[in-house]
C-alpha cells in the first residue's frame, strides 16, 4: 500500500474507521465514499493531483476525515487552528495552497489572510445526524480549471508540514504518499495492530504524530481511531470510559497530566484494561514510563519519529518486559545509524549525530537548496538528535544538538539533569536549558514545576543535583513555575526558554 487511497482499503467494508466520543461511527466503505466524493468535488473547485489544500479545522473526526480524503487525491496543508492572522499570512504564503478549507461558519483569522492573497475557500460541513468524519465541501465551482484528475500515485506529494522553527525559518518538509503510507506500515507493525484495536486520539491532528501514528497506523491495520476534540486532562478519562480504546498515544506532558489525576480515576483504568500506551516526539522521563506502567499495569512503549521522517524512526518493541527505561527502542522501519561529524559510521556505545534512510524519509526540503546540502550525508538524513545505540540495537537520545548546553566549552546534555531533578521527590516536571553567561558563553538553568504542596526552594534543588551532578552540570539558576511554557503540541520547547523567562 504505496498511497492513502490504496491504505484505506486494509479495513472491512463495515467495520468502524473513524469515530469520536458520543457520536455514530464512519465505516470503511463509509470512508472510501467519502474519498471518491472528495476527489470529485476538489477537482470542481479548481484541484487536482499535487496541488496543496491548506487545512484549517478543530480537532475532531472531520479533520482526521477531511486529512485522509482530501490527501488521498492532492496534498494536504494542516495549520494550527490557533494561529493569528500574521502567522496565517506567513504560512499560506510560504504553502501557495490552491484552496483553503475550513469548518462553516468559522471565525477563524485565516479566511481574511486567504482573501487578501486571492486564495479560493471552501467550507466543510458536517451534519449533525451523519457519522463522524462524513462531510460536504461547499465553495464556488472554478471555471476554466484543468486539475490533474484521479486519485494520487505513490510520488506524488500527500502532505506538506513546516518544521517548528525555533531557531531560524521554518521549512517546507514534502512527504510522498510513499512515505507517510510506509510510516503507518512501520507504526502498526511496531505496535502488532489489528482490526480489533482501536486508538483513543488526544493529539492535535495538524501534527505529524496525531496525523500518522494515530489516524494513518490505525487506517493500515484495518483498526479505528475515536478523535477527540483535543486533549482535556479533565475530560480525559470519561473519553476513556466511554471509547473503551486498547490504546492512545501522547506526548510527555500529556501522560504526566493524566497521571496526575489517574488517583481519582482507578475504576476506569482497571475496567478499560489498555493494552499499551505509547509516547512520543519528546523524550520520556524514566521516572515517567515507571509510574505509568505502575499506574496502567500495562507496557508503556516510548517511540521516536520527527516531521521529515513522516514521523516514527524507533521503537521500543512489545511484549511487556522488552521495552528500555530512557530508550526510544530499535529501528522501526527506516535505517538507523550514528555519525559523526566528518559523515563515519560510529560504533556501539559511541555518541554522535542519528541519522536515518529509508522509504518513508522525505527526499528533501521544497525550494531551500542550502538545507538540503547540509541535511544529507551519502544518502543519510541527519536528524540534528544526538545519540547512541548499545550492542543490542536499542537507541538513546542524549540531545538535540542545538539544545545541547556549551558551558565554557563543556557540553552538557538537558535531559541528563532533567532525570537527576526529577528524581527529587518534591519535583514533578523540569526543563533544563541554557541561559546566556558573559564570560562561559551559556550556563545552565532549570524550570521546575513541584508536587501540589511541596515545599523546595532554589539553594535546595541545587544541594541535591550537586549531590548527583559534575558542579559544572549544576543548574546555576532554577525557576519555579505553576506551568512550563510549551509548543503548541504539548512538546517541552527548550530552545527560547531562557527569553521567554526573561533570563537574558
Amino acid at each position: 500500500m504505496k498511497t492513502l487511497g490504496e491504505l484505506i482499503s486494509s479495513g472491512n467494508g463495515a467495520d468502524t474507521a473513524i469515530t469520536a466520543p458520543g457520536q455514530q461511527a464512519l465505516t470503511y466503505d463509509g470512508l472510501r465514499a467519502q474519498v471518491d466524493y472528495t476527489a470529485s468535488r476538489l477537482n470542481e473547485l479548481g484541484v487536482g493531483r499535487n496541488d496543496p489544500v491548506a487545512i484549517v479545522l478543530p480537532n475532531g473526526p472531520e479533520m482526521a476525515s477531511a486529512f485522509i480524503c482530501i490527501g488521498a487525491a492532492a496534498t494536504t496543508a494542516p495549520l494550527n487552528p490557533n494561529y493569528r492572522e500574521e502567522e496565517f499570512g506567513f504560512y499560506l504564503e510560504d504553502l501557495k495552497p490552491k484552496l483553503l478549507v475550513v469548518a462553516e461558519n468559522t471565525d477563524s483569522p485565516v479566511v481574511a489572510s486567504a482573501r487578501k492573497l486571492g486564495i479560493n475557500v471552501a467550507s466543510l460541513l458536517h451534519r449533525e445526524a451523519d457519522p463522524a468524519g462524513k462531510f460536504e465541501l461547499l465553495g464556488e465551482p472554478v471555471a476554466n480549471s484543468s486539475p490533474t484528475t484521479g486519485l494520487a500515485n505513490a510520488d506524488d506529494i500527500a502532505l506538506v508540514l513546516h518544521t517548528s522553527g525555533t531557531t531560524s525559518r521554518p521549512k517546507l518538509v514534502p512527504l510522498s504518499q510513499q512515505n507517510v503510507c510506509a510510516s503507518a506500515r512501520n507504526v502498526a507493525n511496531s505496535l502488532s495492530l489489528s482490526s480489533s484495536d482501536q486508538c483513543l486520539n488526544i493529539m492535535p491532528l495538524f501534527h505529524i504524530h496525531g496525523l500518522i501514528a494515530a489516524v494513518l497506523g490505525s487506517m493500515h491495520a484495518g483498526a479505528s481511531v475515536s478523535c477527540t476534540p483535543g486533549f482535556n486532562a479533565l475530560k480525559f478519562f470519561k473519553e476513556l470510559e466511554e471509547v473503551r480504546p486498547t490504546w492512545y498515544t501522547g506526548v510527555p506532558t500529556m501522560h504526566q497530566a493524566i497521571l496526575s489525576r489517574a488517583g481519582r480515576n482507578r475504576e476506569i483504568i482497571d475496567s478499560v484494561g489498555l493494552r499499551f500506551l505509547r509516547s512520543s516526539s519528546a523524550s520520556l522521563p524514566p521516572q515517567v514510563m515507571a509510574e505509568l506502567e505502575e499506574t496502567f499495569d500495562t507496557p508503556v512503549i516510548e517511540a521516536y519519529g520527527m516531521t521529515e521522517a513522516a514521523h516514527q524512526m524507533a521503537c521500543n518493541p512489545l511484549p511487556r518486559g522488552s521495552q528500555k527505561p530512557g530508550s526510544v527502542g530499535l529501528a522501526a522501519g527506516p535505517k538507523v545509524s550514528i555519525m559523526n561529524q566528518q559523515g563515519d559510521h560510529l560504533s556501539a556505545g559511541e555518541i554522535g549525530e542519528v541519522v536515518i534512510q529509508g522509504e518513508n524519509v522525505t527526499s528533501g526540503y521544497l525550494n531551500n537548496p542550502e538545507a538540503n546540502a547540509t541535511a544529507y550525508t551519502d544518502g543519510w538524513f541527519r536528524t540534528g538528535d544526538q545519540g547512541k545505540i548499545d550492542d543490542e540495537g536499542y537507541l538513546t537520545l542524549t540531545g538535540r544538538l542545538k539544545e545541547i548546553i556549551n558551558r565554557g566549552g563543556e557540553k552538557i546534555s538537558p535531559r541528563e539533569v532533567d532525570e537527576i531533578l526529577l528524581d527529587h521527590e518534591s519535583v514533578a516536571q523540569v526543563a533544563t536549558f541554557a541561559m546566556p553567561h558573559q564570560k562561559l558563553g551559556e550556563e545552565v538553568a532549570a524550570a521546575v514545576v513541584l508536587e501540589a504542596d511541596a515545599e523546595l526552594d532554589e539553594s535546595g534543588l541545587r544541594d541535591y543535583a550537586a549531590t548527583r551532578l559534575a558542579d559544572f552540570k549544576v543548574p546555576k539558576k532554577v525557576v519555579f513555575l505553576e506551568e512550563i511554557p510549551k509548543g503548541p503540541t504539548g512538546k517541552l520547547q527548550r530552545i527560547g526558554l531562557a527569553e521567554k523567562l526573561g533570563l537574558t
